[in-house]
């Protein structure tokens, strides 16, 4: 069973994290959005960074997002997005597309293939780690799809750099 993207219930399960993982939740986030509701990038980024990122979550405190990186993130994704996606469809399974994913999931992909491309500064292992993460807290511990994107990006992530693995 999926969790709402839009949930809180992801930022808990992944409490407590550093702000760039908390930004790639919220980019993730800011993309599931974006794609739901029509809301263009500048507006997405202005909520998040406004209302969204930081602040406190059922009255405890959390750390608040890198914003610089979740900006990245967002931007980045949706500049690339015709390179990413083609990307992310070659290392699907025969017979899927990114388009039959589900929207969390697609984020996911999209955020993770973005930062393996773009982010040399962020080890490889790192981006897959924190994306299986961010699986785990968006769909059940254990799910199909935290497997699942776990074996797209480490295919994705040999390509991209090999020498880091």
């Amino acid at each position: 069973m999926m969790a709402d993207a839009m949930d809180t219930t992801a930022i808990k399960k992944l409490d407590p994290m550093d702000g760039r993982s908390l930004a790639r939740l919220g980019a993730v986030q800011a993309l599931y959005q974006m794609e739901h509701s029509g809301i263009g990038v500048n507006g997405v980024i202005r909520e998040f960074q406004n209302y969204r990122l930081g602040g406190e979550l059922d009255g405890e405190a959390i750390r608040d997002a890198d914003p610089d990186y979740f900006e990245d993130l967002v931007r980045g994704v949706l500049e690339l997005q015709g390179k990413v996606d083609p990307f992310i469809n070659r290392h699907l399974s025969k017979g899927w597309t990114l388009k039959r994913l589900d929207a969390t999931a697609r984020a996911i992909l999209r955020c993770a293939v973005y930062e393996l491309i773009r982010r040399s500064d962020v080890p490889a292992r790192v981006v897959i780690d924190q994306s299986v993460e961010l699986a785990n807290a968006f769909f059940d511990e254990g799910s199909d799809e935290a497997s699942f994107i776990n074996a797209v990006l480490d295919k994705a992530g040999h390509e991209v750099r090999p020498d880091e693995f």
